[in-house]
């Protein structure tokens, strides 16, 4: 695939291919895709948001918490992207740095158990 491919289209065009791609478990080829997205629109949060995302689950750890941070950087309320972060820094063996992010996440979503989301992965 060349690259013109990930800059085909329309932003929303290219934001539902995005959602294909990481639906269908092709994390690098959504990254491909978001990346430009998230140029183009840095202030929008979803796009941020299911880079990290796909970042995530194709063990770019740092790049993903790059852009989780950013996403709490434009929402700081976005209790997903806490939580998102929380496991992120887990999955890098920082649970101290984790912990606040986890216990955040809790609270932001009414979850009575600070811990519940452990170390699930």
């Amino acid at each position: 695939m060349n690259d013109t491919y990930y800059e085909f289209g329309t932003a929303a065009e290219r934001w539902d291919r995005a959602q294909l791609f990481f639906d269908a478990k092709e994390y690098v080829t959504a990254v491909r895709i978001l990346g430009g997205l998230v140029e183009e629109a840095p202030e929008q949060i979803a796009p941020r948001l299911l880079l990290a995302r796909a970042y995530y689950h194709s063990a770019q750890l740092r790049r993903a918490e790059a852009e989780l941070r950013a996403v709490l950087e434009l929402s700081p309320v976005e209790h997903y992207a806490r939580l998102m972060l929380g496991r992120t820094l887990e999955r890098q063996g920082r649970e101290k740095d984790a912990a606040p992010h986890l216990r955040m996440a809790a609270a932001m979503s009414g979850d009575p158990v600070p811990g519940v989301w452990g170390r699930r992965r």
